[in-house]
């Protein structure tokens, strides 16, 4: 690996001392001149048509300054997700509806001075509806006798499937070789169904924007969002307001997990402030970001596949059902997902068939969360191969590095299956998966606990398993980052990135590059990220894009303000530009000696000669999509008497290529691991037989505390990716992938069980040990 002076140190992140202190400022503590406040009415009902709406007594009532529905608003659909043009999902939403599909779908919108006057205001709309048949099971979503969702004109803007007559908002099928002649070849063959569940993002900070009209009449959203060009783009198109009327500026954010990929609540800011001149303000609250945001599409997964006595896999059959919820945001591409993040993996499988539908029903909608899909079939996938090996008497993890993926290798996958349309071939140009099960697999005493059953003080039984998975660093040919960098008279630099900073780092990070590029220290640098109106387009924070693409894009900028660098300094020193020698801050003349620094550079290029600023621009987008890969183990407590597992330790190796920073890249996989574990055995929506979410709060809902958390280690295992900056890939959303089937893989390691959907909780654990001992009983 390369000597850096700047990438692979831990360098402090700018806006640590800031939120340690709370200074830094959220789209909450945005000052605004006496703002309108903006509330919803929702839907107490699944599946209805509004007969009537009459908002006359909440119009009238003091401190209401508008009610905003179907009938005074505009009726444009569109996609809340936050893709690029054209987003690959349907255009099945308006601003408001003559019909209502989930427990929790928006009504009306009132305008007021207070909160209490807001909700007065809604208690006094009369609103009269005719209910309709609610569907809640995916797996009769395509029955012709189930009530139909979406049938009003609602679109798809890019050419695939979409069949809303059918309740079908994305299909796939993906055929590679011929999987009825690989299954003959096969001497066993493993079958399962795999089922995981609906979850929330769980952000610190629920979805809140502010919105005002600056001197010029231009709409200016200050909004918590990972994407603001995307919701510059979507809000101008729901409004019919060119875009150069609106600004969007992301300040700090408290996480987002892809569930601020959504443009849920600026078109609503946008149209009152519009509609009344005033600034308005909205925040959620915590039950309105688990019932009327977005959350993890719950999936449906079946694998099927083919195994010789040798190892070899002969065929592969996955067929998903993801249910997108109400609307189809986000619908085909993670479901595209789940397969093109997993089946490469074990490229060496000659036949393949993946199939799936992404179907609408009456419930809350799916969208954008960390692992995008790869997260439900890596569930399945990862228990599957255990099954596999255990079957073949071979231990896991020397299976896995025998038929993984390796460094100069390809997948046919990455040819025929991208994120929504046709792929992109790639070779792999940096592995370190076999590296990262040896690592992980000594820190977990992986050869010491296998199998060896030992029990507890409290009688618990303790198991090891793991899991193995790649992703992926940004859309290949989609993802577009910008950057530009100019100079100082005093040799600082101001960095301007649309790249948008969640509380991941990317600030830091990016200013990491750009000082690695240049040979100057981070705190030369100022940045400025997320407005639209003063920094480049960037696509946002998702797809694990940030440090591949909008640092690929902050490295290209500098590299060519580095060249004009040091044409001035050539010109200063009167030499050669080729024959200086690059140093810290500066540029040394060899022959001479002398050297000319960045300060004199600015200095110069200000107020002596030709009197410029020197500036820099770049964009970049990447060809490929160099996936990081991580190896995941778990050591678990199986309690037999109450089903209770407990996590003891968990690890993670991972293979990011270069870290940028290894301590925030520690954090961002410590992050993703505990959301999955937290995932893996207590969150999960509760329903009732009418489609309310009955434990719509963090009290109630089962989200991992401090309290449960297991030891951790994490590794890092550099590589040197080629095609990212300074040999870096993503690391974000990986190794939420992991825990699921890693605890699953530990609980059957302990007592000999198989957990087949998720939660993993007590009493799906319990319930199938009174079945395994059940069978286990001789017959009367």
């Amino acid at each position: 690996m390369a000597d850096y002076t700047t990438v692979g140190k831990s360098v402090k992140k700018i806006d640590a001392l800031s939120l340690a202190m709370g200074t830094e400022p959220f789209t909450a503590d945005y000052p605004l001149d006496s703002p309108l406040v903006l509330k919803f009415m929702y839907s107490d009902l699944a599946h209805a048509d509004i007969v009537s709406l009459d908002a006359s007594r909440a119009e009238a009532l003091d401190g209401v300054a508008g009610v905003f529905h179907f009938w005074n608003c505009p009726d444009t659909f569109y996609t809340t997700a936050g893709q690029g043009y054209p987003e690959p999902s349907a255009y099945d939403n308006r601003l408001f509806d003559h019909k209502v599909r989930f427990v929790g779908d928006r009504i009306c919108m009132v305008a007021a001075e207070t909160s209490e006057i807001a909700e007065e205001a809604i208690s006094l709309i009369d609103l009269e509806m005719d209910p309709l048949p609610a569907l809640f099971d995916p797996e009769l979503a395509r029955d012709p006798d189930s009530p139909r969702l979406h049938a009003d004109g609602e679109y798809m803007p890019i050419p695939v499937r979409y069949q809303p007559e059918e309740n079908v908002c994305a299909g796939l099928n993906i055929p590679l070789g011929d999987v009825e002649s690989g299954m003959k070849e096969a001497d066993f063959i493993v079958e399962h169904r795999y089922t995981t569940h609906q979850a929330s993002h769980a952000a610190m900070e629920p979805h809140v924007v502010a919105c005002y009209l600056d001197p010029r009449d231009r709409v200016v959203l200050v909004t918590a969002t990972q994407v603001p060009f995307h919701v510059r783009r979507i809000v101008g198109r729901v409004l019919d307001i060119p875009i150069q009327r609106i600004r969007v500026i992301k300040p700090r954010i408290g996480g987002g997990f892809g569930g601020k990929q959504e443009v849920l609540l600026e078109p609503y800011a946008a149209l009152a402030t519009l509609r009344t001149g005033r600034s308005t303000f909205c925040e959620f609250t915590r039950s309105e970001v688990f019932v009327s945001s977005r959350t993890r599409h719950p999936m449906r997964v079946d694998f099927k596949m083919g195994v010789k006595n040798n190892g070899e896999i002969t065929a592969l059959v996955m067929d998903a059902l993801m249910d997108s919820g109400a609307y189809g945001s986000h619908g085909l591409t993670v479901l595209s997902n789940a397969g093109a993040k997993v089946l490469p993996l074990f490229n060496k499988i000659p036949n393949m068939l993946f199939t799936g539908s992404s179907v609408y029903t009456n419930l809350p909608v799916g969208g954008a969360y960390r692992g995008y899909g790869a997260t439900q079939s890596y569930f399945g996938f990862n228990q599957h191969i255990d099954m596999i090996a255990r079957k073949l008497g071979v231990d896991f993890l020397d299976y896995c590095k025998k038929w993984h993926i390796k460094e100069g290798e390809t997948s046919d996958i990455f040819r025929i299956l991208g994120e929504g349309k046709e792929g992109v071939s790639q070779v792999i140009g940096s592995c370190g998966l076999g590296e990262c099960i040896d690592v992980g697999a000594a820190a977990i005493g992986w050869k010491e606990k296998r199998g060896r059953k030992q029990r507890g003080a409290n009688g618990a039984i303790r198991g090891v398993g793991a899991a193995v998975m790649m992703q992926g660093s940004g859309i290949p040919k989609i993802d577009m980052g910008g950057a530009s960098i100019k100079l100082n008279e005093d040799g600082s630099f101001n960095l301007a990135v649309g790249a948008t900073d969640l509380g991941t780092g990317s600030d830091t990070i990016l200013i990491q590059i750009a000082a690695e590029a240049l040979k100057a220290p981070p705190e030369k640098f100022e940045i400025l990220s997320s407005d639209t109106d003063l920094t480049p387009f960037d696509v946002g924070a998702y797809a694990s894009s940030t440090t591949y693409i909008s640092g690929g894009a902050v490295k290209k900028c500098a590299l060519a303000m580095l060249d004009q660098l040091q044409s001035v300094a050539a010109e200063a020193l009167e030499v050669d530009k080729e024959t200086l020698r690059h140093e810290p801050e500066c540029f040394t003349d060899p022959a001479s000696g002398k050297s000319f620094t960045f300060e004199q550079i600015g200095y110069r290029s200000f107020y002596a000669v030709n009197q410029a600023q020197l500036q820099a621009n770049a964009s970049h987008t990447s060809d490929v999509s160099p996936p990081p890969f991580l190896a995941q183990f778990a050591e678990v407590e199986v309690d037999p008497e109450t089903g209770v597992v407990r996590v003891v330790e968990f690890v993670s190796a991972v293979d990011c290529g270069q870290p940028i920073n290894p301590i925030l890249a520690e954090g961002q996989v410590e992050g993703a691991a505990v959301n999955g574990i937290s995932f893996a055995l207590s969150e999960q929506f509760v329903f009732n037989r009418d489609g309310r979410v009955t434990n719509a709060a963090f009290g109630r809902y089962g989200i991992y505390t401090t309290a449960d958390m297991p030891r951790m280690q994490t590794f890092l295992v550099p590589t040197d990716e080629e095609n990212g900056p300074f040999g870096a890939k993503s690391v974000g959303e990986i190794a939420i992938n992991g825990p699921a089937p890693a605890i699953a893989n530990a609980i059957f390691d302990a007592v000999g069980i198989r957990l087949y959907d998720l939660p993993m909780t007590p009493e799906r654990v319990f319930q199938a040990l009174q079945e395994s001992r059940s069978q286990e009983e001789p017959s009367a």
